[in-house]
């Protein structure tokens, strides 16, 4: 099964940016949607970002439209998510998702097959 690490997160301040990356071990990513969810302290865990098996479509919520942008790399089996202009409301726990369909992108929950650890992002006012 496919293990998925996420990094890049921390500390920064409103305004700065952040690379997310998601690798996969014990496998590949190939054939797989991918996405990114994030949960807030006290919140429900929530949608980011989607992006199709091979990068073309990406699909993006409302709250980071225009500011956060999903691509892949294949070959080297992980997805990353650059998050640029960060907003202390960006502050929470990310996690890359694997999703269940080779075609469907994973927007919310009930479409990811196994999830990563998830990084800390904390944005500072």
């Amino acid at each position: 099964q496919v293990q998925l690490v996420e990094s890049g997160g921390g500390l920064v301040q409103a305004g700065d940016s952040l690379r997310l990356s998601c690798a996969a071990s014990g496998g590949s990513l190939l054939s797989v949607t991918m996405g990114w969810f994030r949960q807030a302290a006290g919140k429900e865990r929530e949608f980011v970002a989607a992006i199709s098996r091979n990068g073309g479509v990406t699909y993006y919520a409302d709250s980071v439209k225009g500011r956060f942008t999903s691509s892949r790399d294949n070959a080297k089996d992980t997805v990353y998510l650059q998050m640029n202009s960060l907003t202390p409301e960006d502050t929470a726990f990310y996690y890359c998702a694997v999703g269940r369909s080779a075609v469907v992108l994973p927007k919310d929950s009930t479409k990811v097959a196994s999830w990563g650890q998830g990084t800390q992002v904390t944005v500072s006012s």
